[in-house]
């Protein structure tokens, strides 16, 4: 266990397995306390953000997003993502793409078209696992981008920005959350190298977009600097598949209004809490839990919000608040 004076340091969330439980202990420095350089988010935090629909919604007012994704040969990717969409808010989903038929069949209440341009309006997009990195894949990047909606872009549109200089330059005129793991990271912005915060802030800089670091502590940076850092509670999400989910889940609080920080920043919290419930399975113990398919957690994002609002009404009638 760790032991520290005044406030938590940045190594408290950026390597919290080498610290172990971690006991802060007030020394009365009060105002004193530089102003803090990360953001951790809470479940209150996340609970105050997340869309849950009142007496006056309905699948419009909610918020419509698109998913173009996947295609015939790699239709799982449209399918984590479509499905993470349908699963993240109660409004209505979209999708656009060659695994069209495929969406259908697993998730009855998407909208499905072959293309961008056959699809209906939408307030955001989710774009790039599973559409390859060729002429289709551009095609349909600059597609998306060309609606003026906000948009998630993932693994290969990911891919496509740092190879194709017009689409980065589209994608910085729209609100964008870019969500690549190291090795995407590193075509767009360079080597993530030791400090991913600084990583993350330079790439958002450089993109003109939010990035979502993935990895087992999530970093998030928009254009202006401002950074949340979420340290997983288990490393069950690295699984193939599960950004494919993430990207759904950021599409789906894009359409719904949260501004980009805050869909990513919230998204990777349901996203780590999902793993962590599947995990654990019924038994709900996650020191003796299993590992998981992306398939799993995709299940597993309803109780992943349920918790969340649990947690935040219990912190509440406790007097804490979020961060």
């Amino acid at each position: 266990s760790t032991v520290t004076f005044g406030g938590a340091k940045r190594v408290h969330a950026l390597a919290p397995h080498r610290c172990g439980p971690v006991r802060l202990v007030d020394i009365g420095l009060g105002p004193h306390l530089p102003a803090a350089d990360l953001v951790v988010l809470e479940a209150a935090d996340v609970a105050e953000h997340w869309p849950i629909p009142g007496p006056s919604d309905d699948k419009y007012t909610q918020g419509v997003v698109g998913i173009a994704a996947g295609s015939q040969v790699y239709p799982g990717a449209a399918m984590l993502a479509a499905g993470a969409a349908v699963l993240a808010t109660s409004g209505m989903v979209r999708f656009a793409g060659g695994a069209a038929e495929e969406v259908r069949s697993r998730w009855p209440e998407v909208v499905a078209a072959g293309s961008v341009a056959d699809s209906g309006r939408a307030q955001a997009w989710t774009v790039g696992p599973g559409i390859g990195t060729g002429s289709a894949g551009r095609e349909t990047v600059a597609a998306v981008l060309d609606r003026g909606v906000p948009v998630c872009l993932d693994a290969d549109a990911v891919t496509l920005l740092g190879s194709t200089p017009d689409l980065a330059d589209a994608a910085a005129e729209v609100a964008a959350v870019l969500t690549p793991h190291d090795r995407e990271f590193a075509r767009i912005a360079g080597e993530v190298g030791t400090d991913r915060v600084a990583a993350a802030r330079r790439a958002a800089a450089r993109m003109g977009a939010t990035v979502l670091l993935k990895g087992n502590v999530t970093v998030v940076a928009d254009p202006g600097g401002r950074t949340l850092v979420h340290p997983s509670p288990g490393a069950w999400a690295a699984t193939a598949g599960s950004g494919d989910v993430l990207s759904g889940l950021v599409g789906a609080l894009l359409a719904a209004g949260l501004e980009p920080w805050w869909a990513a920043g919230c998204a990777a919290y349901v996203h780590g809490v999902a793993a962590s419930l599947a995990a654990a399975g019924p038994a709900g113990n996650e020191a003796f839990g299993a590992p998981i398919g992306a398939s799993a957690l995709l299940a597993a994002v309803p109780d992943a919000i349920r918790q969340v609002r649990r947690e935040a009404v219990r912190l509440a009638s406790l007097g804490v608040r979020g961060g």
